[in-house]
């Protein structure tokens, strides 16, 4: 990265913000942490990043050694960006910030949600809780779209050991497959009651439905305290 750009600073800190802290590059990490993607890809998962923003953050990110671009085999041949070892290790980093960000109230305009962004909350943030012994091993197929949109994207969930692994790859013998659209799932979590309420043109579940009432039931997202305000002083009057 170029040293006009940086902080000229030797910590920690500063060294990982001249490397990660640009506009959009954070959550192009996000958006790799499930596995690799095309650009037509992450643009669609970052759709305020132009087209010139996101190769320019691309190219800065793989130059640090971040990540990587690569062609996928045969018979797909597809160019794809991907996280080397070291940029996967940012991953508790970005969770943990998204984590401590909740505590802050959202404003009107953050509303979009991507596909990834909301699958890496079922995977940071699913448990099975009042049992010592975890629930028996099992796999998901989810196929996620926008509302609207007939475009999907296929998740891995696999359930073992009291967690979920989620990443974007086909299982190959799923116990069951949930079909749907990012709002009705978002609804969905830690609310599995509410699956009999969707419609059929919103909802298709394939398989054993208790597996997807499992995953949903063990979603719990964090109530973080709120954040502590200082008391509001009167503004001193201008002198005249």
């Amino acid at each position: 990265m170029p040293i006009q750009r940086g902080y000229r600073q030797g910590c920690g800190v500063a060294r990982g913000l001249d490397l990660v802290g640009e506009r959009w590059a954070l959550l192009i990490v996000r958006e790799l942490l499930l596995g690799p993607k095309r650009f037509t890809d992450l643009r669609a998962g970052l759709p305020g990043a132009s087209p010139n923003a996101l190769t320019d953050r691309l190219r800065e990110l793989s130059d640090a050694g971040v990540l990587l671009r690569r062609k996928l085999p045969p018979p797909s041949a597809s160019w794809v960006y991907e996280l080397t070892a070291w940029g996967r290790d940012l991953e508790p980093i970005v969770l943990a910030l998204g984590t401590w960000a909740l505590r802050a109230d959202p404003s009107p305009e953050q509303t979009f949600v991507s596909l990834d962004s909301l699958m890496l909350t079922l995977r940071t943030y699913y448990s099975e809780p009042g049992s010592a012994v975890p629930g028996p091993s099992a796999t998901l197929r989810v196929r996620l779209r926008r509302d609207g949109d007939s475009d999907e994207q296929v998740f891995g969930v696999w359930l073992r050991e009291g967690a979920a692994d989620i990443r974007h790859q086909e299982p190959d013998h799923p116990d069951a497959t949930i079909t749907t659209d990012i709002e009705t799932l978002m609804n969905a979590l830690g609310a599995p009651d509410e699956l009999a309420t969707i419609p059929n043109d919103r909802l298709d579940i394939e398989g054993d439905p208790a597996v997807i009432r499992r995953l949903l039931a063990g979603i719990r997202l964090p109530e973080p305290p709120p954040i502590e305000k200082p008391a509001t002083r009167p503004h001193p009057h201008p002198r005249q």
